[in-house]
């Protein structure tokens, strides 16, 4: 597999560099004084969100990054260089956890988006700063402070609107293949998809939305059964859910309601909140039941799976396409008041929010 959405990584800030204690030391310069510079500061370590990566398959071998250390102070007033900085180019999407505290300290969650991971030492005093009218040949002097040093959990969360959820072979795959450009492995035995992949459903000229495909869930994921639990993860920042059910399985012991609960079961043994996201039902492969019996065949199933009063039902033939239009309008206007009511949100905050004081109040003339 070349997708990596998980790396550990160590991350070393530059300590500061020295300050100087010298005393200048000229020809007719009687009594020069001190004349010893301040040390640099050391280099820290950056990370920026980049669209342009994909995966963190370049913190895979090299996972300890040191930035360079501050140079010590000189003489003749002579301050010491700044180490350089390193900059880590991460996949949009990512989120840097302290390995050792599980505190959450970035979320690169936009484009462009950079914070300091480790902050440099700051550089020491020379003793040029010690110097008074008492003190003329002061010995004292600072040295650098240590550049920060943590390890770091990095995960990655990929940006979509849409996830889909489902068994192996319920048609995820496919249904990604028939509604966006997206061109994800398609085969007839259960996870063929073994990394996530994403898909632009575009519905009008200006209007789009993302969709995120993860590797199938079985019962026992919780417990690390087939792939486990390990894709999820990347549905918690979607906005709704998509749960696609094989309506005709080829194994007629199969009992599609029962896979439904299943993987309802393993969702809430993952992430509450998770669990709680808005959820659609999907029942797909309606080609492969005679069209006669379609209908009883969608009402047993919606009868006997109590969620599904409770959600949208969409019946479609991701194969061919058909009934896909009007579950991506449909989404597509969920997501547009989605959007609208956050957007209200955050205006009706703003406005509630005190105005900052003037910090230089006008006088009267």
């Amino acid at each position: 597999m070349k997708f990596f959405d998980e790396a550990r990584i160590e991350v070393i800030a530059g300590d500061g560099g020295n300050g100087m204690a010298s005393f200048r030391r000229e020809k007719y310069v009687p009594r020069g004084g001190p004349d010893g510079g301040d040390g640099g500061r050391g280099g820290s370590v950056f990370a920026v969100a980049d669209r342009n990566i994909n995966t963190l398959i370049d913190f895979r071998y090299t996972r300890t990054f040191q930035a360079e250390r501050g140079e010590n102070g000189g003489n003749k007033d002579c301050y010491g260089k700044g180490g350089e900085d390193i900059t880590l180019r991460m996949p949009v999407g990512t989120l840097v956890r302290n390995a050792e505290t599980g505190e959450v300290l970035a979320d690169l969650d936009c484009d462009g988006k950079r914070v300091c991971l480790a902050q440099g030492g700051r550089g020491g005093l020379g003793h040029i700063h010690f110097k008074s009218s008492v003190n003329r040949a002061p010995r004292k002097r600072t040295l650098g402070e240590p550049g920060e040093r943590f390890t770091l959990q990095l995960e990655l969360r990929v940006l979509a609107d849409v996830g889909l959820l489902g068994m192996p072979n319920a048609g995820k795959s496919t249904f990604i293949r028939a509604v966006s450009a997206a061109r994800p492995k398609v085969a007839d035995y259960p996870f063929t998809t073994l990394a996530p992949s994403l898909g632009v459903v575009r519905t009008r000229a200006e209007r789009s939305f993302v969709l995120a495909d993860i590797p199938g869930l079985i019962e026992g994921a919780a417990e690390g059964a087939g792939l486990g639990h390990r894709f999820l993860r990347h549905l918690q920042r979607t906005r709704v859910l998509l749960h696609l059910v094989d309506l005709a399985p080829l194994n007629p012991e199969t009992d599609p309601v029962r896979e439904a609960r299943a993987i309802v079961e393993e969702l809430r043994k993952y992430d509450e909140a998770l669990y709680n996201k808005p959820r659609w039902l999907v029942l797909n492969k309606l080609d492969l039941i005679a069209e006669e019996e379609r209908e009883a065949r969608i009402r047993a199933f919606t009868e006997a799976f109590p969620p599904a009063a409770e959600q949208p039902v969409f019946a479609i033939t991701a194969i061919n396409g058909e009934g896909c239009q009007p579950l991506i309008f449909a989404l597509q206007d969920f997501l547009d008041e989605a959007a609208a009511r956050e957007r209200a949100e955050r205006e009706a905050q703003a406005a509630a929010s005190p105005a900052p004081e003037n910090e230089f109040p006008e006088t009267a003339e």
